[in-house]
């Protein structure tokens, strides 16, 4: 017994000594600090940003340098005549000495009208952007809920084993009642032995209880990337009981990052009906180059320099499968509608679902506290009782079961209290809005 009794306090010893109590806000700071997951996440932002870039740089074409070198004798020539202009010369049906031809060139390719296509993929780009955006919001938030539910976790397993040193006191009084009343001759040795039973399987309980702790503390540490967290604070419960569920149905459907995500695909889906149709556009650009050309054959100019300007209209007037990606588009425009119509009337499910349990919840705890109470009182009512020898042992022991069950079952209500709140709060959606 002594030796469990050892074990215990060892167990409970760092309980009691903690180096760093943190509050829920404090945890929630830390893990969007250190969180990776969250990080990578974020990137999608950045890559989506980058798109948005690539399509806006569209608009200025391509522009690039050129260099080409040749080497021939005069039939050779005739293979690169585009750089010769004495077309006599080519005629020659002798064989002179090689000549090393330079050419350079600097070309500028860019398109003047795309039927729209650019200035849509631009917009559908930037929409992109905002729905990643808006996605990341909603990881945020769900990572927020994340920790609060283990935050929560840790506070009640604390409060747990709060509760079985609550419970040990008591079950050690017996022991030393028990034992006080056998040295008087007033009970059987039975009696002693069974409250040192009770107070050894509180022993156990104990353990576990540290073990639970140990546990939901180490995934706290996981989610914050703080190790040093040793303690917390009270349960945190994120929105009142109270609230009132059409002003919570409304705030949903303004706040929640995944209907505003879907919103922002939807609009994209619209811009991709217009980017179809840049089909039935004509689709026109331009051609500008600027090159030299040198060589050292003495028969030609050392140096010539020339210039080009060349445009292109192109227009379907037939285009297989251009309708056909049209009324795609529009079928997959419809569809996202749909599920945007669907997602609305399911958020304002979600909240009230989420209301509804978090009003049980609370209401629960009501209950809790009184049966709390009156466990309590039942137990004092029989300890008496069997000092007068009106009880025995066991019914006595069965009562501090009694009263030890309430404290965890009210523990317990007010943990399922907090965690419908962040449920409901997740549901809301505005638990973080940036």
């Amino acid at each position: 017994m002594k030796k469990l009794s050892t074990v215990v306090g060892g167990l409970l010893f760092p309980l009691m000594t903690f180096a760093t109590t943190i509050t829920f806000d404090q945890a929630l700071k830390e893990t969007f600090q250190n969180n990776y997951e969250l990080k990578a996440k974020k990137i999608n932002v950045d890559i989506a940003k980058v798109e948005a870039n690539k399509a806006k740089s569209y608009n200025f074409g391509n522009l690039w340098f050129e260099f080409n070198s040749i080497r021939t004798n005069e039939e050779a020539a005739k293979i690169a005549s585009a750089y010769y202009h004495d077309r006599n010369f080519m005629t020659a049906k002798h064989y002179a000495p090689f000549v090393d031809i330079f050419n350079l060139r600097s070309i500028l390719e860019f398109p003047i009208f795309t039927g729209f296509k650019i200035s849509n993929a631009k917009k559908m780009a930037e929409l992109q952007v905002k729905a990643n955006k808006f996605k990341f919001a909603r990881d945020k938030n769900k990572l927020a809920i994340e920790v609060l539910k283990a935050y929560n976790g840790v506070v009640a397993a604390k409060y747990f084993i709060e509760a079985l040193q609550s419970a040990k006191k008591t079950t050690q009084s017996f022991v030393r009642m028990t034992q006080n009343l056998y040295n008087e001759g007033m009970i059987v040795k039975s009696d002693v032995l069974s409250a040192k039973a009770k107070d050894s399987e509180i022993d156990v309980k104990m353990i576990q209880a540290q073990n639970k702790f140990d546990l939901a503390l180490a995934y706290l540490q996981f989610l914050t990337g703080d190790n040093k967290i040793t303690d917390v604070k009270d349960f945190k419960v994120i929105i009142s009981p109270n609230s009132k569920l059409d002003i919570l149905q409304r705030d949903a459907l303004n706040n929640r990052k995944d209907l505003k995500w879907m919103k922002a695909n939807l609009d994209t889906m619209k811009l991709n009906v217009k980017m179809n149709k840049s089909a039935y556009y004509p689709q026109i650009g331009a051609h500008l180059e600027y090159g030299w050309r040198i060589d050292d054959d003495p028969k030609f100019s050392k140096y010539n320099d020339y210039y080009a300007l060349a445009m292109q209209a192109k227009w379907y007037l037939l285009q297989a499968g251009a309708s056909a990606n049209v009324e795609e588009a529009k079928k997959k425009q419809l569809q996202t509608a749909f599920y945007l119509s669907q997602m609305k009337q399911g958020i304002k499910l979600d909240v009230k679902q989420k209301y509804l349990k978090l009003k049980a919840a609370t209401a629960i705890i009501k209950a809790k506290e009184e049966a709390q109470i009156t466990a309590h009182k039942i137990l004092d009512e029989y300890e008496n009782m069997y000092k007068n020898g009106l009880v025995n042992i066991t019914i006595l022991l069965m009562k501090q079961a009694e009263a030890q069950k309430a404290d965890a079952e009210l523990i317990k209500a007010k943990y399922d209290q907090a965690i419908a709140a962040a449920e409901l709060k997740l549901a809301v959606g505005d638990m973080i809005q940036k």
